[in-house]
Parts: C-alpha cells; structure tokens; sequence
C-alpha cells in the first residue's frame, strides 16, 4: 500500500491483545445469519478484531461527543450530539456487507444504550430504467449511477436529527430499485453507511459524502482474490436462482454453466475490476481503518490512520 506511511500497520496477533473482553455478545447462530452467501467469520475473528474495533469506534464517539460539549459551552447553550457515522467502503465481493452486520450488531450489544441503524448506498442508485435510458447500464455501480446529491440529502437529515428519513429499497435479488419500497432511518445514535462508494469524491466537487463520516473502515484485498470470492459467489447464487423465475439470476441458471461463467468473468474484468481500479482503490488512503483480507476472508493485518 502506497499510503502506508499514514497507517500504524498492526499484525493480527498484535490486534487482538488490544482489548479482550473475554465474552463474545453474539452467538454461533447469530453469526451465521449475519454473514454473507460465502464469507468466511468465525467466533475467533469476531474475538480478535471485531470487539477490539468496536471499542475503538466507542473512543472516537466519546471524542466527538466531547467536542460537541466544548461547543455548547463556547456557545452558552445545550448542543445535542448528532449521531454518530461510520462509513465501510470497499470492493464489490470483498465483504463489506458482513462488516457493516457484525459492527452494527455488536456496537448494539457491547453498548447496549446507543441504537444502531445500517443504510447501504445501494438504495441510492438510479433505477434500472433511468440507467437505461442514459445508456450506462453497463455503468451500474460507477459514480455516475449513483444519486449522489440524494445520498449527501440524506446524511445532512441523519446529521440534523430529521425523524423517519426514507431511502428506497434495493433488491439484490431482482438487480433493482423497488419502486414504492423504502427502509426507515429514524434518529440513529450510531448509523452505519456500507456502500463500494462511501469515500469516493463527489461529481459537484463542493461537498464530500465523507464529509458526515465520524468513522470509516475500509476492507481490502487482492484484486486476484475478490475475482475468486465474486465468481465463488456468482455460482452458489446461480445454485438457488433456478428456482425462483423472479430472481435476476434465473436466466444465467437455467441456461449453461460454462456460460454464465464466462459473462461473470466478463463483468469482472469490464465493470468490478475497472471500477476497484479507478474509484474504489484510490479512495483507500481516505479510511481511519483498513482491514486486509487473505485467503477465506482472514484478516492478517490491521491498519490505522495515524492523522
């Protein structure tokens, strides 16, 4: 990594000694259903990085919360503290959507007082039609495809202490926006934004969506290991899909294997390694933490932003 001179890197076996609890506030089964379709956590990794990750995110909250005392006090009146944001960024595949869970559910145990609610950045791309219209459907996951001026709206209502904020429902499983479907996010202590594009820069150049970032994870990997967990994945969704005529899927699982692998490949190297390489790796050095992944999913290595 090019910006490690900005990161304590921190081997596991260092990690893990941080901070120990001794009790694991989640269960084996919980575990399961909070990862991914083929992510790989155990209880051990939870123990080793995860706990001693949320309690550092509680530093930094107790450090934004003291800030917004100094400023009441400045200012001669009560601020309320906003809530708190953490931002987890990375590659399609590399395992975000399992972070985001975990975190989530663990700052809700470990710090039973805050309510923690999760977004994804998906709920703000443009439908499938409107990307079809302007002819970058095969586009759908580059900044372009996103609506990036909704989804700076919406951290500035998180932000100011907006109730009910809606956020259109996206389905992985029919590929799309669903229209008439939204998720809720209602006065988070903590909200948690997991999306490829959460540090990127924005397309007006005047505000960042990282600007409402109290905390950010970025998980990273090998582009050569992603493609094998992104094609790994493609293939277990492909083993379900023919059985729902609904899922976007379907028409790749009912039709040859070989094929279908062959167009995956295909959306690899054209779309997902593309758009790593250009918009999600650069924003990498933006993150306070990285979490670098090897083989099955393992984290060999922390890093911290030093400033």
């Amino acid at each position: 990594m090019s910006e490690n001179m900005n990161y304590y890197r921190i081997p596991r076996k260092e990690w893990q000694h941080f901070y120990s609890s001794g009790n694991t506030p989640l269960t084996q089964e919980e575990l399961d259903n909070i990862k991914s379709l083929n992510d790989r956590i155990s209880m051990q990794d939870v123990e080793d990085v995860y706990i001693p990750l949320c309690h550092l995110i509680h530093l930094y909250m107790k450090e934004a919360e003291s800030l917004t005392l100094s400023k009441g006090l400045f200012l001669h009146r009560y601020v309320k503290t906003p809530p708190f944001i953490i931002g987890i960024a990375g590659s399609v595949a590399v395992g975000k959507s399992t972070t985001a869970r975990l975190v989530q559910t663990l700052l809700s145990r470990l710090f039973s007082r805050r309510d923690v609610q999760l977004i994804t950045t998906d709920g703000f791309l443009y439908p499938n039609k409107i990307l079809q219209e302007r002819g970058i459907m095969d586009r759908k996951g580059f900044p372009e495809s996103y609506d990036m001026e909704r989804l700076i709206q919406f951290l500035n209502e998180v932000k100011s202490g907006k109730p009910n904020i809606p956020v259109p429902t996206y389905s992985h499983t029919v590929y799309d926006i669903v229209e008439g479907q939204y998720d809720i996010i209602d006065q988070p202590d903590i909200l948690i934004v997991e999306g490829i594009n959460t540090l990127q820069l924005p397309q007006n150049q005047q505000i960042y969506v990282s600007d409402f970032f109290d905390f950010s994870i970025f998980v990273d990997a090998d582009p050569n290991l992603i493609e094998y967990w992104y094609l790994e994945r493609f293939e277990q969704l492909l083993d379900t899909a023919f059985l729902d005529p609904s899922n976007y899927y379907y028409q790749f699982a009912i039709g040859d294997r070989k094929e279908a692998l062959d167009m995956a490949r295909g959306v690899w190297e054209n779309v997902n390694l593309k758009n790593l390489q250009e918009y999600i790796l650069p924003t990498r050095g933006r993150a306070d933490i990285i979490l670098h992944k090897i083989k099955h999913h393992l984290i060999d290595e922390i890093y911290l932003r030093k400033y």
